[in-house]
């Protein structure tokens, strides 16, 4: 089964995905794309921009087309596209968009870490929170626009938690 979480920037994506990885410890955990580049050296700018992006999504495809079965990851191809459009506009995404497309039919279950009102993570000036809003907004409307199995978790940690897990077992 591949799990992959979806949404903005500070919602709490790595922190469910690593527990949830501590209970299905069989599951290869992938780190989200910025994670793995930078650790192989890779330098970011301080500010997101196309370039960065492009690469961080062609490595998310990557990832997702891995033989392995059952697999976590830490951000979907759907996040980074949406940052692309959201800072390029559709143009900007419109070239990834089947790419991306065909590397989410790879994906078991998504789960979608909205942010929540009221806002349950801070997230301070040095970390875009107008950016985290719209992306937000726009996996929002995006995500239903994909056939597969989604849910929207919601909470502290450990409700989000028992959501994946009930619906997994629901699932599978």
């Amino acid at each position: 089964m591949k799990i992959a979480y979806t949404g903005a920037h500070c919602v709490g994506k790595t922190s469910l995905a690593e527990r949830l990885h501590a209970i299905l410890s069989k599951f290869i955990f992938v780190p989200e794309p910025y994670i793995e580049l930078e650790e192989k050296g890779h330098l970011f700018s301080e500010t997101p921009n196309l370039e960065e992006l492009s690469i961080q999504l062609e490595h998310a495809i990557q990832q997702v087309e891995m033989d392995e079965l059952d697999v976590i990851y830490d951000r979907s191809p759907l996040d980074l596209l949406a940052y692309i459009h959201v800072l390029g506009g559709a143009e900007a995404s419109r070239g990834f968009y089947l790419k991306v497309k065909e590397a989410m039919d790879e994906i078991d279950l998504l789960v979608f870490v909205p942010v929540e009102t009221p806002d349950l993570m801070d997230c301070p000036e040095a970390e875009f929170p107008t950016l985290r809003k719209q992306v937000n907004e726009l996996l929002e409307e995006w995500i239903d626009g994909f056939d597969l199995e989604t849910i929207t978790v919601k909470g502290s940690l450990e409700q989000r938690e028992r959501q994946v897990l009930e619906t997994i077992n629901n699932l599978f």
